[in-house]
């Protein structure tokens, strides 16, 4: 397991210095996302890409109480960079560098973070998919979001 761990980091340090200005901000995140189970709710909510910044925030619930909430943003550096801040409940964000990211794909990652510790967003069709994991994959929690409204 050390091993392995040992290894995902050594490739995420290689893809962190493989990055190139043409990365993107991912445009295809922008809107209201919503998904609903029963009574249960989770919604994020993300802005166009503007200054280098895109500004989210996530929350869930049950019936109509608030269970916990994150104020998020993905933002392109000076150098060219992008990077993932997650702030649960108010408290200080946590930097998850961009791991990869492909036309509707994006993943960011920081081994050194507790949980999660690799967040990935991607489009099937007119969904957004979202999943959280360990860097192994493993504690994986997803979610399918469906525009909200719909």
């Amino acid at each position: 397991m050390t091993t392995r761990v040992s290894i995902l980091a050594a490739a995420w340090l290689l893809s962190l210095s493989t990055m190139t200005d043409a990365a993107e901000l991912p445009d295809w995140l922008t809107g209201e996302w919503l998904q609903k189970r029963d009574d249960r709710w989770t919604e994020e909510v993300w802005s166009l890409p503007r200054g280098g910044t895109m500004i989210g925030m996530g929350r869930t619930g049950r019936g109509e109480s608030l269970r916990s909430w994150e104020v998020m943003r993905i933002v392109r550096a000076g150098d060219g960079s992008i990077a993932f801040y997650g702030a649960p409940e108010g408290g200080p964000a946590t930097l998850f560098p961009l791991l990869s990211q492909g036309v509707r794909d994006i993943s960011f990652a920081n081994p050194d973070h507790d949980y999660p510790q690799r967040i990935r967003y991607w489009r099937e069709g007119r969904l957004l998919m979202a999943e959280t994991s360990k860097m192994d994959g493993s504690q994986a929690q997803s979610w399918t979001y469906a525009p909200a409204g719909e």
